[in-house]
């Protein structure tokens, strides 16, 4: 090898250190994401059982080695549980400690018993069991950034095979005791992949990371806080883009609204607006769009070939808001809602369409309130 075994700990140890110093300090800004705290402690583990491997490349201690393969193999665990943090939300603590009890306790005993190359055996594998989970957490979320879970999936796996490789040339050699440290074609592949198959698994990881806050912050940026709804911001986004035929926009507000607010509280109002919303979630498709456009306004954008779907929609929306009673510590609130619909000939921008529903609505409310009105224009065309 160009390098000695050394040298590559050496370049492992520093490599490692700046990574886990940078997920430290990126979880200390971030409490939150505790995965950042597990990921930069599994990698401190990792640099102690490294210190320890280190140690017997020049003279060789069968204690030494085994210290250095239970913090491996904890630190690996840990890896392991920030992996599943951050893919699933969940750190899977019970499956990964089992693994890391069994496999520690496996490796101790081989020691203990005098086959420390067993016991080395044994601890590759766990490790290399530890990284294929990870790698199976990545690729199953790997919907949520295709290209770089996928990637990151293979890395983890390219690891969890070098590791296994050790404890299958050991296997291979029938080296059950060891009287030096393990010293094969295997252990020069898994120091090599080590360097560049952990140091990429930070940086996709940091990116990832990164990438995830971002489209955190946008997607906060483009709801409505109370609802959950999407706001009128987003809703808008490009109002000049034209609508598709029979498109439908439902423009929606809450009958005197004001006087809940002014009589009940603006608590009882927020209790209101929320349940309001889901309302409507509950009365679209997930292909249908819905926003909040401010106060007690909402939009409803409805694609559908049958016409009379989406006045159906909207009176099937008023009917249960003027059926919905509300509980709230003032007291039980009842409402009402008024709807105007305007429909895309093809030519529309959602600007104008926006407001010829506005206008429709403006109709509702000025012949009584609780009722669903269509545009003049479409009335006409009809």
């Amino acid at each position: 090898m160009l390098l000695d075994q050394f040298s590559i700990l050496i370049a492992i140890g520093f490599s490692g250190a700046s990574l886990g110093l940078t997920l430290f300090m990126m979880w200390i800004v971030a409490r939150r994401q505790t995965h950042l705290l597990k990921w930069s402690l599994g990698i401190a583990l990792i640099l102690v059982g490294l210190a320890f491997f280190g140690s017997v490349v020049e003279s060789y201690n069968a204690a030494f080695l085994l210290v250095s393969f239970l913090f491996l193999i904890a630190g690996f665990g840990l890896l392991h549980v920030g992996s599943a943090k951050f893919c699933s939300g969940r750190a899977e603590w019970l499956s990964a400690a089992a693994i890391v009890v069994l496999g520690s306790l496996s490796t101790a005993i081989a020691f203990a018993l005098g086959y420390s190359g067993i016991g080395t055996m044994a601890g590759n594998i766990v490790i290399g069991v530890l990284m294929l989970a990870s790698a199976h957490q990545y690729w199953t979320a790997r919907a949520e950034s295709r290209v770089l879970m996928s990637v990151n999936a293979a890395l983890y796996l390219i690891v969890s095979l070098s590791f296994v490789l050790c404890g299958y040339a050991l296997l291979h050699e029938a080296q059950y005791v060891l009287t030096a440290r393990p010293s094969n074609w295997a252990e020069d592949i898994n120091s090599i992949v080590v360097i560049v198959g952990l140091t990429s698994i930070g940086t996709l990881s940091l990116a990832l990371n990164q990438a995830r806050i971002a489209n955190r912050h946008k997607r906060e940026a483009m709801t409505d806080a109370l609802t959950g709804l999407m706001n009128r911001r987003a809703f808008l986004q490009n109002p000049s883009a034209p609508v598709p035929a029979g498109t439908a926009l439902v423009a929606m507000d809450l009958d005197y609204f004001k006087k809940i607010n002014d009589h009940f509280g603006h608590d009882c109002g927020d209790q209101t607006l929320k349940a309001f919303a889901e309302l409507i979630r509950a009365n679209i498709r997930p292909t249908d769009l819905a926003a909040r456009m401010g106060g007690e306004e909402f939009c409803i954008v409805i694609s559908d070939e049958n016409p009379r779907a989406p006045t159906a929609i909207a009176e099937r929306i008023r009917e249960q808001v003027e059926a919905m009673t509300i509980p709230t510590t003032g007291g039980l609130i009842r409402t009402t809602v008024s709807a105007g619909i305007s429909y895309s000939s093809g030519n529309e921008t959602l600007q104008s369409l926006l407001i010829r529903a506005d206008e429709a609505l403006y109709d509702a409310k000025s012949e009584g309130r609780n009722r669903v009105r269509t545009s003049s224009l479409d009335r006409l065309a009809a």
